[in-house]
């Protein structure tokens, strides 16, 4: 005997009230996971937990509404059936979107504790870290885009150096950790320094992309620092701009094919640095990387080469 579309569609009601509850406790539990486990996410740009607590309160709505509806059992066409599964698949997607935009949190060591490093004035704020030398009027200033989904307080250990050497730098906190959604934020970061005289852009992975970008199109800027980096478009015509790209023997992410290729894209005079045995994870403080290489040398050491090279260029860049 053939069941009738009515009977059809009553029995697929438990199966889409229990998907639901899956649903319901995925948008509460992720959201909230991340907001009290990681750190990052309430140190970072604050899009992403907005993002965070709406879902988990859409969660507990949807709940509650569940339990009321609980022993209802509403007749749905196949259409409608389709059409709410679907929803709910779109649900658990947005959900695991939201669990790989958890940033890589910093981790304290390495190049903070090896150097002496001095007279550093510190102030955070919602779209930005500002480190300025203590002592004097920096003319020199450098704005940095993290990689994706690395927290931006990553990037402070490693870049210090530079504001001891009497260097501005500002690290942008992006919306969802990914500098492609605001690429033009470091020129808000340069209006607000009319004291600062000669810009840098620099970025480390997706970040480097953002700011070969933001370089190509901003010709006030003339240095371009790249940390495991490479522009998308060619910069060999893009007048005055002096760039540095220093990149890690074995990353497994830019490797070190892919920084020979950029080769083309950069203006003639780009100087090219290799950290031997440096991977992709120590242009930062933030632990292993998925899809990394293994590394051969010591990340205190590597770290160390990569802070000299950068303050070399942006005193050399000072001084010229």
């Amino acid at each position: 005997m053939t069941s009738s579309p009515e009977a059809l569609s009553i029995t697929r009601q438990p199966s889409l009230f229990w998907a639901s509850v899956v649903c319901v406790a995925a948008l509460v539990v992720a959201p909230l996971w991340m907001l009290i486990g990681n750190p990052a996410v309430l140190r970072g740009h604050p899009f992403l937990p907005v993002l965070l607590v709406t879902a988990a309160v859409v969660g507990v709505l949807w709940g509650v509404l569940l339990w009321r509806r609980r022993r209802a059992f509403r007749k749905r066409s196949g259409l409608r059936a389709t059409g709410a599964w679907a929803g709910r698949a779109a649900v658990l997607a947005l959900v695991a979107t939201l669990l790989w935009l958890n940033p890589f949190a910093y981790q304290s060591g390495g190049t903070a504790e090896a150097g002496a490093i001095i007279e550093v004035s510190v102030a955070e704020s919602p779209p930005a870290i500002t480190m300025t030398p203590s002592v004097g009027t920096p003319a020199e200033g450098l704005v940095f885009y993290p990689g994706a989904r690395v927290e931006a307080r990553a990037y402070a250990d490693i870049l210090k150096p530079a504001v001891d050497a009497g260097v501005l730098v500002v690290i942008l906190k992006m919306p969802l950790n990914l500098s492609l959604l605001d690429g033009n934020q470091a020129r808000a970061v340069m209006a607000d320094h009319p004291e600062v005289s000669s810009w840098t852009v620099g970025g480390h992975s997706l970040g480097g992309v953002t700011a070969s970008s933001f370089a190509l199109s901003n010709p006030d800027v003339d240095g371009l620092l790249l940390y495991a980096s490479y522009p998308l478009d060619s910069l060999r015509d893009r007048a005055g701009l002096q760039v540095l790209s220093i990149s890690g023997s074995e990353d497994g992410l830019s490797t070190p094919a892919k920084i020979d290729a950029s080769r083309e894209l950069l203006p003639p005079g780009a100087t090219f640095v290799e950290v031997q045995g440096g991977n992709h994870a120590f242009f930062g403080s933030y632990g292993a990387q998925p899809g990394d290489g293994n590394p051969t040398a010591d990340r205190a050491a590597a770290q160390e080469q990569i802070t000299d090279a950068t303050v070399a260029f942006l005193t050399q860049r000072r001084a010229g």
